[in-house]
């Protein structure tokens, strides 16, 4: 599993990127976030604050599970087969349930189409939930064992992923 934020990634970290080898001079590939999670799953939160075009360099990825890299003299089509887990956030920071999804979410259709699954989490208003969720954050930090305790484990979700592929 690989985690990485939209924000922050840019295309190349996301598929590969080429790079002069400093020992050699030679250039190589170095592997992004999708290469790394090959037979795995690639986690991208803030998937809607990335940039359009950051998003189109994984569409190769997402749809054929390769990515082609043709940079520096090296030609290649390398495998990028990972599930992808991407989290966004709607338009205006409230999920509106009088629209549809698309117009909730900054994502562009193409984009939107290649993704199997939709969880839409909603957030809602209420003080004692709030209050539950702060307090399990503050013992997730305090690193009081009771508040890290998942409901499901690692084999059990990658079973399950496992199952859905199929």
């Amino acid at each position: 599993t690989v985690y990485t934020s939209g924000k922050a990634s840019s295309a190349a970290g996301l598929t590969a990127a080429v790079q002069r080898d400093q020992d050699t001079g030679e250039y190589c590939i170095e592997a992004g976030a999708l290469m790394l999670a090959d037979n795995g799953i690639c986690c991208i939160d803030e998937f809607d604050k990335m940039d359009p075009n950051d998003q189109v360099a994984i569409h190769e990825a997402m749809e054929q599970q390769t990515i082609s890299i043709t940079k520096a003299g090296i030609q290649a089509t390398l495998n990028a087969r990972a599930s992808i887990l991407a989290a966004a956030n709607p338009i205006y920071g409230r999920y509106d349930r009088t629209k549809t999804l698309k117009s909730n979410i900054a994502l562009s259709a193409p984009i939107l189409s290649r993704f199997d699954l939709f969880f839409v989490v909603l957030d809602e208003c209420n003080p004692d939930s709030d209050r539950q969720v702060a307090k399990h954050i503050l013992n997730v930090h305090r690193c009081e064992e009771k508040a890290v305790q998942t409901p499901f484990t690692k084999d059990q979700m990658r079973r399950y992923i496992r199952f859905a592929r199929t």
